[in-house]
């Protein structure tokens, strides 16, 4: 099915982006920051926002609710694909970075992986909806031209 498709080369777009992101802030010595973690945000609308518009322009799908579920659900295989990646590395990798989860976290100091696996999903489903619904405000109105069709 061509939504699966945009949902899951989006959400691996955002993962991907998200990982970098983190990789990133590791090598300077930033993973400490929790502030920067806000900025998460950015690759989650722009995946989102990616996805909604190619499900209008090349399927012609303008239903708000169709749209708004592929943006959701986009969202949130990036977001399990994220916890996944997150688990590998914590137990295999960088164990210590439970440490800096925890001295940077906005949920208290004695968090353990689990606990962290069940706030990021409880977030990252929240944003997914709340990203969704912003980009969708937009798109409600949104008519494909003949033009951008092709």
């Amino acid at each position: 099915m061509a939504s699966n498709r945009i949902i899951f080369s989006n959400a691996l777009l955002i993962f991907a982006g998200i990982a970098g992101y983190f990789l990133v802030m590791k090598i300077f010595g930033l993973e400490d920051v929790a502030e920067l973690r806000f900025l998460n945000f950015a690759f989650v609308l722009y995946g989102i926002n990616r996805a909604i518009k190619t499900n209008i322009i090349r399927n012609h799908e303008s239903v708000y609710f169709s749209n708004f579920l592929l943006g959701i659900g986009t969202s949130i295989v990036a977001v399990a694909l994220t916890i996944v990646s997150l688990i590998i590395y914590v137990d295999f990798i960088d164990p210590s970075f439970m440490n800096v989860l925890e001295k940077s976290s906005f949920w208290g100091q004695k968090l353990s992986l689990p606990l962290v696996v069940f706030a990021l999903a409880i977030e990252g489903i929240a944003s997914s909806v709340i990203c969704s619904f912003i980009l969708m405000q937009y798109y409600k109105n949104y008519k494909v031209s003949n033009s951008m069709a092709t």
